[in-house]
């Protein structure tokens, strides 16, 4: 039995083999009268190719693309699982898409999915994956970082509020000489943070000079690396905020090598309360948020815009946050 290709339905259409994978995907460069001989070649040759299936007739394809940059990261593992689950119940198929950069995840390699919609799970800021999705009307939501700007679609965490407490605690403790590492400047969850703890330690009359801060990526190792830095700060922290749990480890971990008890020298507070920060070893103080249903939102609203459903003017979610007490903090010595 022959099998039929793209190039046998290019050569009947008369156009090149790329311009019948572009034609079949509805690429806007291609012009209604090509895709239209492309399509009638397809049907002619009952041609119907696997990375595109139903969508020759249906335009959908119930596949739903996840984006995530960084798997290593203990925190993802925790909403994709739930994300799967509740597109499973909406009637969709999860794709998860792993690159090392947003940049890194080709337009193209998106458009061969034959995608009903994304999820962006690791955005920043400077992104320019966003753009391209909407050039190609695309539907697309944030899960737990977003642009920032006015017209989004996100699933997001009260990040901002999140870090008030945490600021509010600590001063109520009695600390004054207090540090943060928070993440990247390019990540909304980094920025909201640093500026709700910034804003309620104001409040507080304590400052945070630059000495005691340090910004990288939400990682095990900036933790660790960052406290020898903030130990030789010119007033020496009694306390570190984190910008999230797993760069709180990386800060317990640095506290233990250089022979600081916690919390009798030094307090630790993360953000996220992933599962790993409630375990005996660690007893992680933190700041609690509900992520599973981070990733049921963000796939209930994501369904929502592909059906035209959502607001057209953009829809934020934003989740409560709450302070868990543990065992990592304490007044200061």
């Amino acid at each position: 039995m022959t099998t039929i290709t793209s190039h046998d339905v290019a050569r009947l259409a008369g156009v090149s083999q790329p311009t019948v994978s572009r034609a079949l995907r509805d690429d806007p460069r291609v012009s209604p009268a090509t895709k239209e001989k492309v399509r009638q070649a397809a049907r002619a040759l009952n041609y119907v190719p696997s990375e595109v299936g139903r969508s020759l007739s249906t335009r959908s394809t119930r596949r739903i693309g996840v984006i995530v940059t960084d798997l290593t990261n203990p925190f993802y593992p925790h909403v994709v699982a739930p994300l799967h689950d509740e597109l499973e119940t909406l009637g969709y198929r999860m794709m998860l898409l792993t690159e090392r950069s947003d940049e890194a995840v080709a337009e193209e390699n998106l458009l061969d999915q034959s995608l009903d919609g994304v999820v962006l799970a690791t955005a920043t800021t400077d992104s320019r994956l966003p753009a391209q999705l909407d050039r190609r009307d695309i539907p697309y939501v944030f899960l737990n970082r977003d642009t920032g700007r006015a017209g989004d679609y996100a699933s997001v965490v009260d990040n901002e509020g999140g870090g008030r407490l945490v600021a509010r605690q600590l001063a109520a403790l009695g600390h004054r000489r207090i540090a943060g590492v928070f993440g990247a400047a390019n990540t909304t969850t980094g920025r909201e943070r640093e500026l709700g703890f910034r804003l309620a330690l104001a409040d507080e009359g304590i400052g945070l000079p630059e000495d005691r801060v340090v910004r990288g990526p939400f990682e095990y190792d900036t933790g660790y690396r960052a406290l020898p830095r903030l130990l030789e700060a010119a007033e020496r922290p009694t306390a570190v905020f984190c910008g999230n749990d797993v760069v709180a480890v990386g800060v317990l971990n640095a506290a233990r090598a250089a022979g600081l008890r916690v919390p009798e020298d030094l307090t630790v507070v993360g953000f996220d309360d992933l599962p790993m920060a409630s375990w005996e070893v660690l007893r992680l103080t933190t700041v609690r948020h509900d992520l599973p249903e981070l990733a049921r939102q963000a796939a209930r609203l994501l369904v929502r815009r592909i059906a035209g459903e959502a607001d057209a003017a953009g829809e934020r979610l934003v989740l409560p946050t709450e302070f868990v007490p543990r065992g990592t903090h304490g007044p200061p010595a």
